[in-house]
């Protein structure tokens, strides 16, 4: 039987691995995929993910792009180095036989590893996740055999739901999600988390919440990923204010956190997104505030617009944003009809099976048989 050989190329956070790894399930479970691997950054948790999931990987030395003349000299020169690693890994790959295709899931290992493909004449799949598609990716689209966007854009792409990995689906109810967890299957979850790399402002939040109305967490527990920073302060804070919290750096099984959790205040990457639609998770989101377009802001507007989340200005200071995003949050803890009410307004999003649809392009492209649109992992 022919089968795919698939390199992955995106690094440098969760949100351009995760997407990678949905859509290698997917072949897995078509009994269609050959040989794959991962080329991804020099970036810690790139290689912290890859590992934990057992998947081969290769870090390149990919930098990313900036007018700053330092930055912009080391972006020039590790070019050529990327490019010629992301070759090498794809010369290995056509050893085993059997066809093989680039994933590109953006971001800046992305744009090195597409040119690698050109060169050994290896046709790409790019999957846009952005609702604001990044340089790279409106730089591979051109060169790309197809285009897929699990994002709203207006330039003709194919759009698809969202790419969601089974490991951040939940595997039960929340009465069971919350039990696995060591938590009380009874009592509310409030989710928080800033994607894999954390996010700081968001963590500060937190605490200055629990400092000023720590009564406003009465009656619920909470699920923290925190990133690299904040964790002994928060770990301090939900203690000193009754509230039980499991609070942990890095979460790689997302799943059980979205299935247990009644709302959610995040980040709003494409990933992070998608995982709340999946889950259908009444959220808060608050946009990465240091991008100057805002872009992530557009990632969560599908929700918003459905009613099933609130995008609030993330305004850096702790103080500034208790009484906006703070407020908001503490008035779903207050209000549980409401998160209802927006979980329920949640189910008219559609299904999410990006994935299914993004592997099936693969085999499409590859010349095998695809995988229609049903898909393996099947999300109510």
């Amino acid at each position: 039987m022919t089968r795919v050989n698939v390199a992955f190329a995106g690094g440098g956070t969760g949100g351009h691995i995760y997407p990678g790894i949905a859509v290698r399930e997917q072949l897995a479970a078509s009994g269609l995929l050959g040989a794959s691997l991962y080329l991804v950054s020099q970036r810690a948790i790139d290689a912290e993910i890859l590992r934990e999931q057992h998947l081969d990987f290769v870090a390149t030395p990919a930098r990313s792009p900036s007018l700053r003349p330092r930055a912009l000299l080391a972006f020039l020169a590790s070019w050529g180095k990327a490019v010629r690693a992301s070759r090498a890994a794809l010369r290995d790959l056509k050893t085993g036989g059997g066809p093989v295709v680039m994933v590109s899931t953006g971001g800046f290992v992305s744009a090195p590893a597409v040119q690698a493909a050109r060169v050994e004449r290896v046709p790409v799949v790019m999957l846009n996740l952005d609702a604001v598609p990044g340089r790279a990716n409106r730089w591979i689209a051109g060169r790309a055999a197809r285009v897929l966007s699990s994002a709203r854009v207006a330039n003709g792409w194919t759009q698809i739901p969202p790419i969601v990995r089974s490991a951040a689906l939940p595997p039960g109810d929340p009465a069971s999600c919350r039990r696995s967890l060591g938590l009380n299957p009874e009592m509310p979850v409030l989710l928080v988390t800033g994607a894999s790399l954390g996010a700081r402002s968001i963590n500060r939040l937190l605490l200055e919440l629990l400092r000023r109305t720590p009564e406003a967490f009465a009656g619920w527990q909470v699920l923290h990923q925190t990133g690299d920073s904040d964790a002994e302060a928060l770990i301090r804070a939900y203690e000193a204010a009754g509230v039980p919290a499991i609070v942990r750096p890095f979460v790689a099984s997302m799943g059980a956190w979205w299935g247990a959790a009644e709302i959610a205040v995040a980040r709003c990457g494409a990933g992070l997104v998608a995982e709340a639609w999946a889950s259908r998770t009444p959220a808060v989101f608050l946009p990465y505030p240091f991008h100057k377009d805002q872009h992530q802001r557009a990632n969560a507007l599908p929700l918003a617009e459905a009613g099933a989340a609130v995008v609030c200005e993330d305004r850096i200071d702790p103080g500034a944003n208790a009484e906006d995003a703070g407020r908001t949050l503490v008035s779903l803890l207050s209000d549980r009809a409401k998160a209802r009410k927006m979980r329920e307004a949640s189910l008219a999003l559609g299904p999410v099976d990006g994935a299914a649809r993004a592997a099936s392009a693969v085999l499409e492209v590859a010349g095998l048989s695809g995988l229609g649109t049903g898909g393996v992992n099947r999300v109510p």
